[in-house]
């Protein structure tokens, strides 16, 4: 069968387009490919599952935009759709006098932003709010929270197909190329070749290689950073209520170790930040000489490294030393102990790089041919999907030509 659209890559992006897509096209047949036996089994899955404020972006920004737009058009769906979740705000606190000039900028970002109910709170006010964190002042952030993110992406997913019987979702079809002619496009997957008209790449940690595959000329390229977690112990749990977040170093491209409450009840301590030597890897051990290859034989990569030297060593430490990982924690919730924490799970995110080491650090879409390419869709991204969903079809209508 051949197909109005194919979208590559089953995150919540990839499932996020689908759904709004064909809720405004419901008579075109989609197909969904997703390489992996299930939907969200990497990036989406294995993050921490916080719905972001928009607190950190930069005002104007499509981080800012999708952010804050993304954010309500997902707890609306999560509520209607029975996701688990909970909006149960979080606090940014500042643990030294050095941080509160970065804290009243990231305060001043969030009132640009439209971040409501935000406000400056004292050392007592966040007391209040998480008995155990020791800090000079912080921030409120009531409209943060919590979402099961590989929930929403199943949901997005079922909602879509339920509504036009030709759409079809392909699971364990891994696309190995792109084959065109003046009349058709062919999607050369290890299960088979899937025709369709157009095609909309959301590929996450693969997808420079997806571009590259559709022979799109791409000077970026994507590397891997794996984050460790931590969880509470049960007989810790009650020294964290919600979220609480440390004030970000403006020089450093992640937002530093936090403390989330999951909605399973867990209590997550991390991530950290390290350069991951397989980019699907979630073991500190992982290797693939491809992954590493690619990488490392990348100018840009080392230009991170270098630019990075200080971050890059106490992460690293950090990553192989339960000692040091709890020193961190410590900062914020002085009363852990080694007892109250042990290892848990990983994620991997997907930097996409350009040749002089820069992040690339907003949302980043490529046309070629009748192809639309996500090539970088950094965090808020599953927070705002709904809205880079929606983005992403505007953009097709234009590119494509849809009616």
């Amino acid at each position: 069968m051949a197909f109005d659209v194919a979208i590559i890559g089953g995150g919540i992006i990839g499932a996020a387009t689908l759904y709004k897509m064909q809720k405004r096209y419901p008579d075109l047949a989609i197909v969904l490919i997703e390489k992996e036996a299930k939907l969200a089994d990497h990036q989406t899955g294995n993050n921490s599952g916080v719905i972001h404020s928009g607190l950190y972006y930069k005002p104007g920004s499509l981080k800012a935009k999708n952010c804050v737009s993304g954010r309500h058009e997902l707890v609306a769906f999560a509520k209607e759709h029975r996701i688990d979740h909970d909006v149960c705000g979080k606090v940014v606190v500042a643990v030294d006098s050095s941080e509160l000039s970065n804290m009243d900028k990231i305060f001043q970002n969030g009132l640009a932003n439209n971040t409501e109910g935000i406000e400056m709170i004292d050392a007592k006010r966040v007391k209040e709010i998480e008995p155990f964190v020791e800090s000079i002042g912080g921030i409120w952030v009531p409209c943060t929270g919590i979402i099961d993110f590989r929930g929403a992406t199943e949901k997005m997913a079922e909602i879509a197909l339920s509504m036009q019987p030709k759409s079809a979702m392909k699971l364990n079809h891994e696309v190995v190329g792109i084959e065109r002619s003046a009349e058709k496009t062919i999607i050369a997957t290890n299960k088979g070749n899937i025709e369709a008209k157009f095609l909309i790449f959301c590929g996450g940690l693969q997808a420079d290689r997806l571009a590259k595959k559709d022979g799109v000329k791409l000077k970026e390229k994507v590397v891997g950073f794996r984050g460790d977690y931590y969880e509470l112990t049960p007989e810790a749990k009650h020294k964290v209520k919600n979220l609480i977040y440390p004030v970000p170093n403006p020089d450093f491209p992640f937002l530093g170790v936090h403390f989330t409450r999951m909605t399973n009840g867990e209590i997550e301590c991390g991530p950290n930040a390290v350069f991951t030597f397989k980019r699907e890897g979630y073991g500190k051990t992982d290797f693939s000489f491809k992954d590493t290859f690619d990488a490392l034989s990348y100018k840009g990569t080392w230009k991170l490294f270098f630019n990075n030297m200080k971050f890059g060593i106490d992460e690293y430490r950090r990553a192989f030393s339960k000692r040091l990982f709890l020193k961190t924690l410590q900062r914020i919730v002085p009363s852990l102990t080694m007892e109250d924490i042990h290892p848990g799970r990983a994620g991997v995110r997907a930097l996409l790089l350009a040749e002089d080491g820069d992040t690339r650090d907003d949302f980043r879409f490529e046309f070629h041919e009748n192809s639309i390419h996500v090539l970088n869709a950094p965090s808020p991204a599953a927070t705002a999907s709904l809205a880079i969903g929606g983005q992403i079809v505007d953009e097709a209508e234009k590119h494509f030509g849809l009616k």
